[in-house]
């Protein structure tokens, strides 16, 4: 059972079964709280877990995955998530005068399990998610923006995170590529994260690889699924969704063809 109730910018999450979320380009900041169960992300650079009561800060425009875990009792996942989004933060900044004055460089999640008050603030939202007096529109900006307030609190050198409107600038595409070219995402997705229309990054693309993204990308995924099922033994139906394919029918097919034989004809491995 999963069940997932959005309120306006804030999400309360239930999942009685360990759930393994696709991959997710987080588009604004979120502030996160697990009440039961544990998650773990992972992302270029680094996994994290989080149990019961931890509170993690993730920073928008991250390329993740990540597995929701309930309790050892049978208890479902459940978690809160307070979206950052760029209207109310552009709003804050005018109003409060707060603005960023560089660039963040710090992790794209921060553990904020410590700060009792964020604490405090999480335990005064779970009820609004376990009566049927739901949170008004005034009464989520409200919060959302008690949210901002306490995040800077934390650490007021935040700001240059949450404060940041500009697009993601033009980076090394070989670089980013080598990265994040496991995650299931749209190849105009890509693009906009490197800081290039789609056009440009495909241009760029071939400059630099000598091939189509999608042509190299396939290669790359099914060069990795080799490695884990011949080097790691690990089966083909536990490596096709960790490289990038959505259904281990798609990812035989292409595995065959690539490579003229079946995956599970490696080190003995079976579907």
């Amino acid at each position: 059972m999963t069940n997932s109730e959005l309120q306006y910018n804030i999400l309360y999450s239930c999942s009685a079964e360990r759930k393994r979320d696709g991959e997710a380009i987080v588009q604004d900041h979120v502030l996160s709280y697990v009440i039961t169960g544990e998650i773990t992300f992972y992302y270029n650079g680094g996994t994290f877990t989080y149990g019961p009561g931890s509170i993690g800060l993730l920073r928008k425009n991250l390329l993740l995955k990540s597995v929701k875990i309930p309790a050892m009792d049978g208890t479902p996942f459940q978690s809160i998530n307070i979206f950052l989004d760029q209207s109310t933060l552009r709003k804050y900044s005018g109003q409060s005068d707060v603005i960023a004055d560089g660039l963040y460089v710090g992790e794209p999640v921060i553990n904020m399990s410590y700060d009792t008050f964020l604490k405090g603030y999480f335990d005064s939202i779970v009820p609004y998610f376990k009566s049927d007096l739901p949170l008004t529109a005034s009464m989520a900006e409200i919060k959302t923006c008690e949210a901002i307030e306490l995040v800077l609190r934390h650490n007021s050198r935040l700001k240059n995170m949450l404060f940041d409107f500009s697009e993601p600038f033009k980076i090394d595409i070989e670089i980013f590529m080598g990265q994040n070219y496991l995650y299931n995402v749209p190849i105009a997705q890509f693009a906009r994260l490197s800081g290039r229309s789609l056009a440009t990054f495909k241009r760029d693309f071939k400059k630099v690889f000598q091939d189509t993204p999608e042509r190299w990308i396939k290669k790359r995924r099914l060069e990795r699924a080799h490695f884990l099922i011949k080097e790691q033994h690990q089966a083909p139906v536990a490596v096709f969704n960790e490289v990038g394919f959505e259904s281990l029918s798609h990812f035989s097919d292409a595995f065959k063809k690539f490579y003229g034989y079946n995956a599970s004809s490696l080190k003995g491995n079976q579907f």
